[in-house]
This record gives C-alpha cells, structure tokens and sequence, in this order.
C-alpha cells in the first residue's frame, strides 16, 4: 500500500514526524515501518511531551545504584548485598474499556518489569481512582478492576499488601489505574536490557504472540470518549500461571550467566524491546518474524511487531549457551525459540518469509535517541480564579461536629476499603507474616536478613488541582511521613503521572508545576526519582481528571523492633498532636464533599516544617518512646484517631484546642502533623525530646467511647461498624451494566 502522510496521521503521527521519518530513513517509509515508528513515538513509549521535564527531576544520589531510566525499574541499596527494585506504571485506558483484563495485564506488566532485572517480586500495590461509586457504571468498573488486579496477583503469587483509592465524579469515565510492583535482588546479580556481540542469537521466551493488544501503545495516548470500546482489540490478555512460569524460568537462567540482556515484551512488543535493547547496546538485529510462535495463522509482519500479547519476554543469549538456555524453559514448558542474532550495524532489520519487511535504525525508534522532544505551551488555568475567591473563613463552625464527623467517616474514599483488600490474597510469599499490623506504610520481610521493606502510595489529587506544585509536594511528604511513622527511612520514589491531553496549555501548565513540586520535595527528603510512568489523555469529553501524580515510595526498615504501627495500644496512654493546629478546612474532604465547595486553596504545607517534623519522628522512635504513630490526611484529626482507636477497640478522651475553630481543628487536613500515644510513665522523656518541636497533648486512650470536650460521641464499636460498611453497602447492589 502507498504510505502517504494521511497514513501518518492515521497511525497518530503529526505531519512533521512523518517527514522526520523521512529523513532518517532517506525515503518514505513502508507501512511496517511506519507503524513502529508511530507505536514507539507514541507518549507511551517515547514520552515525547514530557522527556524534556522529567529530565529535572532528581535522577541520582541516596542510595541509588542505577540513574532513573537506566534500566526498567529503579534499583537501591539496602545493605548487606542486597537491593530493591521497584517501579509504578498506568493501566487506564485498558482498565477503562475492558476493566477485568485491564487490570490484570497492567498487573502482570509491572511484575514482569521486575523480573526481567533478575529480581524477584515480593510485594505489590496499587493506586485506583473511580467516578461517584453509587452510579452502576462505575461500580461495574470496580468489580472488574478489582477482580483483574486480586485474581492475576493471587495467581502469580505475589501478596497486594496496600495502596489506596478515591472516588470523584471527574474519573467517571476515565478511571486510574496504578500498579506498583517491589522485588529484591542480590548487587551485581541484575540483568540488563542491552543487546551486543555480534552473532549473539536472540530468542523470544514465554507465551505465542496473537492480535490481542495491537496498538495498545497508541491506544493509551489517545483520549477516551465513546466509541473506544471499538478498541478493545488494544486492550491484552492476560495468564498468571504462564507468567509464573516465565518468573522461574527467567530466575533460572539468571543463575546461568548465560544471558547478555533480557527485557520484557510490553508496550509495543517485539519492535520495542528489539529497539530499546539495540540502542543500549550500540548494535542491531537481524529478526526473521517467520520463526515467531504465533497464536493465529497468517499474522502479518506489523502485527506480529506490534502485538502487545502478554508473558513474553526478548534474551540475547552468549553464543555456545543456548542449550543451557533451552533446557531451561523445557523444563518450564515455554516457548524458547532463536528468532534472530545481533549484528554489528546499529540497524533492526525484519524479515518474513525470506522478504525484508522493515530496514530502521535502532536508535530512531528510542527515548533519548531519534523520537522527537516536545516543549508545550503552558497556560494559568481558568479555575484558579474561582479559587482565589473562596474565604473558608466565613464558613459558619456547624453546631453538630458528631453528624458532620460520621458523614465524613462514611465517604468512600475515608472508609474502609475492606470490601477491596479481601479479595487480594495478602499473604502469599509469607514476606509480611507475623508482621501485618497497621502501619502507615506496608511491611515486607527481606528474607535471610534481620530487616524490612516499607512501601506506599500516596496523592490527593484534589490538593494537585487546587495548586499543582504545592499539592505534588504534599504527595511526596505524606509518602516519606509515611514510612517515616512506620519506623522506616525513605530510599526513593517511582511515580505515575496521571494528567489530561498535553496539547491543552492548562494540563501542561498542571503537569509542569507538578514535576516542580515533586523535585522539590524530593530534594529535600533525599528520595531520587528512579522512573516511572507518564499517562496523559485521561478524560473524559467532559474535561481531564484531577491531575494526579501518584507517589511509590520505598524505605527502609533496619531494624524489625522499630516498626511502629497506627494502633493505641491501652487505656491509659496519652494522646498528643505533634506538629501545629491550624484554622485550615481548606480543600479538605470536611469543605469538598460535606460542605459542597468544590474550590479552595490547597492545605496548609511547609517543606521545612514537613521535614523538621520527620526528623522528629524518626528521633522518638529510635527512642523506643511511642505507643503508635498515625499520621493526619485525608479526613483531618478525627478520622486519625478513629483509625487508631479501631485497630484495637479502644476509645479516647481529648479536648479541642480553644484557639482553634473545631471544624477546623477536628476535620481540617492541613499537613505536617502526626499523632502519637505515649506511656504515662514515658511523658516526661517524649516531652524532653521534643525540645522546640510544637506540640499539644490532647488527651488519652481510654477503654471504649469516643469523647469530645466532655461529650460522649459513643462506643467505638459502633464506630468501627459505620466505617467498614460503607463501601461494601454500596457494592452490594445488583450488577447492572449502563
């Protein structure tokens, strides 16, 4: 077929990429050709809108020992010859249109990030963010997320040990869709993504290649609307079994040192991996796609390049090895099949049926190679106007805090999640046995050493789009306070950036200040950004989500007796607030969803303060002085407590800081505060070791109610029941697809 700049733009090329193509070929390109180069450019792949921004992020130091984007997750330090890798990616537009196999693919792809680095998986999270959860729609979304995200997880056998979810009507169609994936491996023992030496042969490892996700690369760089349900094609499936086959096998021949690189066949498939391993290298390949396993008869040459089908993986093999390599994945019943050999010319050069079908220059195709870098307009959004105009101030304190503070604990994204986390199978590995007790961060053992792994998700996108760069910020803080709380010291993060379509100069302007804020923060708290993902286009014809910048952050837990858990302990510990009450309801969930304001300014956040109050924390728990540490967010002071008092029953007695209006005192979620239970006998110490730090003591814990200035709110049974059934209440109607 005749290859003309309408194809180009077919295929989601603009005009003067086609050209550019051109250009680098020395002629017109021939439809293969011209469909990797559209996957590859693709924002998925090529991050063409974003590379330029990215680059200002902190991309080295701590304990780092890969630059971020080296490799295809980041890689850390923690002693003792051991490393962690881990890595955040979106799966929204698949989970959108086809939410079961979305979900589950997206789990697979992260896990197979992991493995392909010769790390094992040993933990997963995930960050999810729906539409209003009583429209049927979005509780259809759920059930199928859900079910996709605990069945491929159970099944491959890596525990989902935490995460988090909101729920706003601005995700209705466009749900988000974040998976997390934690390994570990020994230093020195990592695999590369690199292809070299010449002769080497190549092999495709793992299940046959179908039609099933063609195109999904630019399938995720387009905006939803209503007819992307005709893309379902775009959209992979997935097999658990055949992945945890593939982990052995690929572990397997880890230990062989028979490998030169590996890299996993996700977005784009064989061109991206054949690419992506090539220009690292500094060589090429020469590929005959006839040899490719496949699942249907007569695929043709693009669509064997572009088919995103999942389990599979490219190693280039050292020359002499491969029966080492073959009996391995005999024994594993995989596909071991020698497509090709690397040659010395930078080339990638495909052939079927003896025909040459595509003839490009490796590095063209890449991030940081020949794919094009964009600089966007930027543009103050409109909204912020509305914004400026909201004094939270004249809000009159309502007279019954008690309903007002039970509306709250009964929101969805507040409650428990319960009905979500007990269809994932958290246990399974054994990495966090004995050790599940609440903490604001999750726990994972390293097994064969006397320490832990923490982990957790974290943005409010509300405070994102109320103030792009303060609210990325704040999701950065409460990551590291997070861990922090838990006994942990911050290593680095990995994120996902979830933002509406680039071309529009006010998601760009949210995006930016965002990636300011972020590099910001982490600066500050010494976590380098080791990579992630950039998921733009989500929409809806209604206008973008909230932008949302999810946090992974990884720490560190040296020593298992540190881990400090959420839950008061007994009657007659003391309540106190660390950190300074503030007159702030600002962009709380109080003021957005009891209230109805859906503008105001973002929380109150100092980076300074953020960072002197975890100083402080890490102080008394390496003191052995706290009972428990809950840090407050989303619901403010009240719902902090709550959670405390819940994990064993217990109740508290405190009274409200009389400076502070009580609305804002008890629901407010300015940030930069943590609450601590301390022994009677401890008080004396913990408050010696404060020094300077601000700091009020509230009250205690007490054997069962719930009291206020002097007011009994009730038992915190009753309590408990109101927050864990929300969500399940709401799930429990009848499936009906709209």
């Amino acid at each position: 077929m005749e290859v003309t700049v309408e194809t180009a733009k077919q295929l989601g090329l603009t005009e003067e990429e086609f050209n550019q193509i051109k250009d680098i070929l020395g002629r017109t390109p021939n439809f293969t050709e011209l469909s990797m180069y559209s996957v590859m450019w693709s924002e998925h792949c090529s991050y063409k809108n974003s590379i330029a921004l990215l680059k200002t992020l902190p991309r080295e130091g701590g304990k780092l020992l890969v630059k971020a984007g080296e490799e295809n997750a980041g890689l850390v330090d923690i002693g003792d010859g051991w490393a962690c890798v881990f890595k955040i990616e979106s799966h929204n537009h698949p989970s959108a249109i086809e939410p079961f196999q979305g979900a589950a693919t997206g789990v697979g792809g992260i896990h197979r990030d992991i493995f392909t680095m010769g790390a094992r998986p040993i933990a997963s999270l995930n960050s999810l963010r729906f539409g209003k959860p009583e429209d049927t729609k979005t509780q259809h979304l759920i059930r199928g997320i859900v079910h996709g995200i605990g069945y491929y997880g159970n099944c491959f056998g890596v525990p989902t040990i935490g995460g988090e979810v909101y729920f706003d009507a601005c995700y209705s169609t466009n749900p988000l869709v974040n998976a997390m994936s934690v390994g570990i491996v020994r230093v020195g023992k990592t695999v590369s993504a690199t292809s070299y030496g010449e002769g080497n042969p190549v092999f495709i490892v793992g299940s046959d290649t179908g039609k099933d996700g063609i195109g999904g690369a630019s399938f995720a760089s387009a905006n939803i609307d209503e007819d992307s349900a005709q893309d379902l094609p775009a959209v992979q499936v997935g097999d658990p079994f055949q992945e945890k086959k593939l982990l052995e096998a690929c572990m397997e021949i880890v230990e062989t040192s028979a490998l030169i690189g590996m890299q996993d066949m996700g977005a784009a498939g064989i061109t991206c991996s054949c690419s992506e391993m090539s220009a690292k290298g500094e060589h090429g390949m020469r590929i005959d796609l006839g040899k490719v396993p496949t699942r249907q008869p007569g695929m043709k040459a693009w669509e064997m390049l572009l088919s995103e089908s999942q389990e599979r993986m490219l190693i280039v093999v050292k020359k002499g090895r491969e029966q080492e390599v073959l009996k391995v994945f005999e024994k594993w019943d995989l596909n071991c099949v020698q497509i090709g050999e690397v040659t010395g010319e930078q080339r990638l050069k495909y052939y079927l049926d003896g025909k040459l079908e595509a003839d490009v220059p490796a590095e063209s195709l890449v991030l940081g190679g020949g794919a094009p870098v964009y600089h966007r307009e930027t543009k103050v959004p409109a909204y912020f106007e509305k914004i400026k105009q909201v004094d939270a101030d004249k809000i009159q304190v309502p007279k019954d805090l008690k309903t007002i503070a039970e509306k709250i604990i009964s929101q969805p994204d507040i409650a428990s999640k319960r009905w979500i986390y007990t269809q994932y199978d958290s246990m399974v590995g054994t990495g966090n046995a004995g050790y599940n007790a609440l903490s604001d961060a999750q726990i994972a053992l390293v097994k064969g050493t006397k320490k832990a792994l923490l982990m957790t998700t974290d943005c409010n996108g509300r405070y994102v789009q109320a103030n792009p760069y303060k609210g990325t910020m704040i999701a950065v803080a409460e990551a590291a306070r997070n861990i922090v709380c838990s006994g942990g010291q911050p290593l680095a993060i990995t994120n996902c950036l979830n933002f509406g379509n680039p071309y529009n100069p006010e998601v760009y302007y949210q995006f930016s200040e965002a990636i300011k804020g972020m590099g910001d923060a982490c600066r500050r708290f010494d976590t380098p950004v080791t990579g992630g993902n950039v998921s733009f286009y989500n929409q809806s014809p209604d206008g973008p989500v909230f932008p949302t910048p999810v946090i992974g952050m990884v720490g560190l837990l040296d020593n298992l007796n540190l881990h400090t858990t959420l839950g008061f302990r007994q009657a007659g510990d003391n309540i106190y607030l660390i950190g300074q009450s503030r007159n702030d309801i600002n962009c709380s969930t109080y003021l957005y969803k009891i209230l109805g304001e859906k503008y105001s300014p973002a929380p109150h956040f100092d980076l300074e303060e953020e960072f002197s109050l975890q100083k402080m924390i890490s102080i008394l728990i390496q003191a052995g002085i706290l009972q428990s540490a809950h840090d407050i967010s989303d619901g403010g002071l009240f719902t902090t407590l709550l959670e405390s008092a819940m994990v064993n029953e217990v109740g508290f007695n405190i009274q409200a800081n009389k400076d502070i209006r009580k609305d804002a005192f008890l629901f407010g979620e300015a940030q930069s505060r943590v609450v601590v239970s301390v022994r009677e006998g401890d008080c004396a110490e913990f408050e010696r070791l404060l020094g300077g730090m601000v700091y009020e003591r509230l009250g205690e814990v007490v054997e069962e109610n719930i009291i206020i200035d002097n007011e009994n709110w009730g038992n915190i049974v009753d309590w408990k029941e109101k927050y864990d059934t929300v969500l399940e209440n709401l799930m429990e109607k009848e499936e009906v697809v709209s």
